[in-house]
């Protein structure tokens, strides 16, 4: 779809976020900000450039959606200075460096304070802002593997198995950043005062382990991987492989959708090793589910079970997904400049989430957004003439220093060194 002219319909339309720019669960929750209408201005790196992550081009890195980028060189002796200015009229400022970095760039919470002393400041960490692993360096893996929940992944016999970023960076971190925002905003509301918010994914894992937590204290789930009812353990709940090599998912743990799976599967009960809730059977039940399942293709045993309360649906590739009737019923995609992504998400009966703009090139509304945002002219040209401030054109591939489709091993060095 071609965006059009900039407007914020969303519930948060009104409010203002500045996102110093960093890679995965900052962007994520920056996104889920601006799609709600929040207008969210990035401040990218003047020079060197933001890794927009695996893609190498900002223009496709749908996390980057819904923005306007701004381009400060953070280590200009005016660079804080911009920073600050922006912050004088912003809501909400989001960072994702380790700790103390911003402090050392002059835009740590107590500068922003004292600028802005309603600022809600959301910090994204790995590890958190202290304890004895608050400076190590980590990914989504580590993270998780800290809280606990990695070691819950996997099937039998099989090592820990990483679920995509999901759990640590967009789950445990972005989403968790992004809610805490909204409850610090409801809490200035009524008391004027802005704070500090410390969003750490290990943290964030853990919390979303919570039942699981729960389970292993009771006895009713084990540790070792693959053995329980939602990890692969039960055969009732799994994906299973048909014979064009697709695959089917189902999770008929109920007694009443058992019965309606056996049945599309045409199985007899009686005949089947132990019953539903007979554990020591699970493996070899798990077999003949499997065999059966390699009889027919995919969307031949969706068609057998539509209709029936079987809990067997396909497992659809990205592609697919875009294209299901229910994704089109339901407007569940959205196409941005031809990149399918998901719609802004949940859905508002009034006030619609929207994506209000493609993902910029860094630098690319440095002077439209300190204008919008009211900072006087001269400090614009100041500040574009020192090199404090740097433009980008939509179509300038070498933007603000670095070609976005070829980034130096320097570059990666240096956000390795200042992100979580």
């Amino acid at each position: 779809m071609a965006i059009p002219e900039r407007s914020f319909t969303g519930p948060l339309a009104g409010l203002r976020v500045l996102e110093i720019g960093s890679m995965g669960p900052g962007p994520f929750a920056a996104m889920v900000l601006a799609d709600l209408g929040a207008d969210v201005v990035r401040v990218d790196r003047a020079h060197g450039a933001s890794l927009p992550g695996p893609n190498l081009d900002f223009r496709k890195e749908a996390m980057h959606r819904g923005r306007r980028s701004l381009a400060v060189d953070l280590k200009h002796d005016d660079g804080a200075d911009v920073v600050l200015d922006m912050v004088e009229r912003a809501d909400v400022l989001i960072e994702g460096f380790r700790p103390g970095v911003t402090e050392r760039l002059g835009i740590g919470p107590e500068d922003c304070f004292r600028r802005n002393p309603r600022l809600i400041y959301g910090r994204m960490t790995g590890f958190g802002q202290d304890g004895p692993l608050s400076q190590d360096v980590g990914h989504d893996i580590n993270y998780i593997a800290t809280s606990g929940l990695l070691s819950l992944i996997g099937r039998k016999g099989s090592p820990p198995t990483p679920p995509l970023s999901l759990l640590g960076d967009f789950g445990g971190g972005g989403m968790l950043l992004a809610m805490g925002v909204l409850a610090a905003l409801w809490e200035t509301g009524r008391s004027g005062k802005g704070q500090v918010i410390d969003a750490a994914m290990v943290d964030g894992a853990a919390l979303l382990g919570t039942a699981f937590f729960g389970f292993m204290s009771t006895g009713t789930w084990r540790a070792e991987r693959g053995t329980n009812l939602v990890d692969s353990g039960a055969p009732f709940y799994d994906s299973y492989e048909t014979s064009d090599g697709k695959w089917v998912a189902i999770g008929a743990m109920e007694p009443a959708f058992y019965a309606d799976l056996l049945d599309v599967l045409d199985l007899d009960e009686a005949l089947l090793p132990g019953r539903q809730d007979d554990e020591a059977a699970w493996p070899a039940l798990k077999q003949v589910f499997a065999a059966r399942f390699l009889t027919r293709t995919r969307d031949e045993w969706v068609a057998a079970s539509t209709g029936r309360n079987a809990c067997l649906h396909p497992v659809l590739t990205t592609e697919e997904a875009t294209q299901s009737e229910h994704a089109r019923a339901r407007r569940s995609f959205t196409e941005v400049d031809g990149v399918p992504q998901p719609s802004p998400a949940p859905r508002f009966s009034r006030t619609p989430a929207t994506v209000t703009a493609s993902p910029p090139l860094p630098g690319q509304h440095s002077e439209e957004v300190l204008t919008n945002w009211g900072t006087p002219k001269r400090r614009i040209a100041k500040w574009l003439g020192s090199g404090a401030v740097v433009c980008a054109g939509p179509n300038d591939d070498s933007a603000v220093g670095t070609n976005t489709t070829e980034l130096s091993a320097d570059v990666r060095t240096r956000v390795a060194t200042e992100t979580p």
